[in-house]
């Protein structure tokens, strides 16, 4: 079933999301060779719950973190370790989730450590434009197919893979609500785009082909040839004024309504 949200619980999404935005400005400034996944777990729990949140992920069907981090070829679900540290040349991707005042915020970013190549570069800036080429289809009267394609459409051409087995969703009081937002799709198709809907749009491109395997520790899944993935997400609602990025830095959101 699909949930619409009123103006008053989109704004309540906003400040969910802008906790989840000061959260991952500050873990990819933390982003070094030699520093832990689980550093950037506990940063990212302090944080959280000093801003009077919930980490959305930490329990959720068992998970046992606040973030997913997820590194080269780790799509998402990567578990966070103080035995995993970063190093020179890596990708990792952050996900996380903030719950508050009973409103999930959902975001993710895929940060460079240190000096990568310019073939992972490039992979990094395609993920993150798809997701604004998304966006931008979030119009009223438009389709999730439309936000579909528009990822597809944008990686394809680059010589990327979308990864076909995860996807986007819904996103409001639960952090995964109806309908589903597959990063692939056919124009004009799916559910209709009406105000108050609000979903967590999120690519997951990879340098090689699509397929994917999840490790044994239930979680972490991977691509099955082992090249890089990039990821990036953001929880957007549709309004009569248009797409409106709930997981935007203040900065960045004000220069957006401009």
């Amino acid at each position: 079933m699909i949930i619409r949200k009123s103006r008053i619980e989109i704004e309540k999404m906003r400040a969910s999301g802008k906790i989840v935005a000061k959260v991952l400005q500050r873990l990819a400034a933390m982003v070094e060779p030699g520093i832990t996944t689980l550093d950037l777990d506990r940063e990212a729990e302090r944080l959280i719950r000093d801003a009077g949140g919930i980490p959305t992920f930490q329990g959720y069907n068992g998970f046992p973190a606040s973030l997913c981090t997820s590194i080269n070829d780790e799509i998402v679900h990567g578990i966070p370790s103080a035995s995993r540290k970063l190093r020179e040349g890596d990708i990792i991707g952050i996900d996380c989730g903030v719950t508050y005042h009973g409103y999930v915020g959902d975001s993710a970013v895929t940060v460079p450590v240190g000096k990568v190549s310019e073939a992972i570069l490039k992979l990094i800036e395609a993920t993150r434009q798809s997701l604004f080429e998304a966006i931008a289809q979030c119009q009223v009267g438009k389709r999730i197919g439309d936000v579909s394609h528009a990822v597809e459409a944008y990686v394809v051409p680059r010589g990327y893979s979308v990864v076909q087995n995860y996807c986007g969703h819904g996103i409001g009081r639960a952090m995964h609500e109806d309908p589903q937002v597959p990063n692939y799709g056919k124009p004009n198709s799916g559910t209709v785009l009406r105000e108050g809907l609000v979903i967590a749009i999120e690519p997951m491109i990879n340098l090689g082909k699509h397929h994917t395997k999840q490790l044994q520790d239930g979680w972490t899944v991977v691509t099955l040839d082992g090249q890089p993935s990039a990821h990036f997400e953001h929880t957007v609602a549709i309004t009569a004024d248009g797409p409106q990025v709930l997981t935007l830095p203040e900065e960045a959101a004000a220069t957006m309504g401009d």
